[in-house]
């Protein structure tokens, strides 16, 4: 039995949710080509990505790629089953993952050198899209509560 909101929002958010994470990882799955665009070279792609070295090998990359799509999966379903509680903490771990890389990178706003690569995408991108995210996710982790008062 599946349920339909009243109101499309938390359907989008999650839809929104899945889509970046979604985005995230197929760019991850082609990074453990040994792709390294947009950057020149493995070294300089992780210094724009992470900010420090790491070698962007399979090993690394898929597991991470599997956790991606396992949170974009787990919103989504939680969107569309509200009142699953396996789906509903998936997606609050979501919520708290995104939360902690947003509260991350406000931090290395002030701690990472500022005529790096990664110190403007943190600022520009990475941090503002995880917070977005993360509000985005508790919205459809609340859910759940707005499905049961109905």
């Amino acid at each position: 039995m599946s349920y339909r909101p009243d109101s499309p929002t938390p359907t989008r958010a999650a839809a929104l949710v899945a889509s970046v994470l979604t985005a995230d990882a197929l760019l991850h799955l082609y990074w453990t080509t040994g792709a390294t665009w947009p950057a020149a070279d493995d070294r300089s792609l992780s210094q724009a990505v992470l900010g420090t070295y790491v070698p962007f090998t399979p090993p690394i990359l898929l597991p991470l790629v599997a956790l991606l799509l396992t949170a974009a999966a787990s919103v989504l379903a939680h969107s569309r089953r509200p009142r699953h509680l396996l789906l509903r903490f998936g997606t609050l771990v979501v919520a708290a993952g995104l939360s902690l890389r947003a509260l991350a990178g406000i931090y290395w706003l002030f701690a990472k050198e500022t005529g790096t690569a990664f110190y403007w995408l943190n600022l520009a991108l990475y941090t503002p899209l995880c917070a977005v995210l993360a509000v985005a996710t508790l919205h459809v982790a609340r859910w759940k509560d707005a499905a049961r008062a109905r």
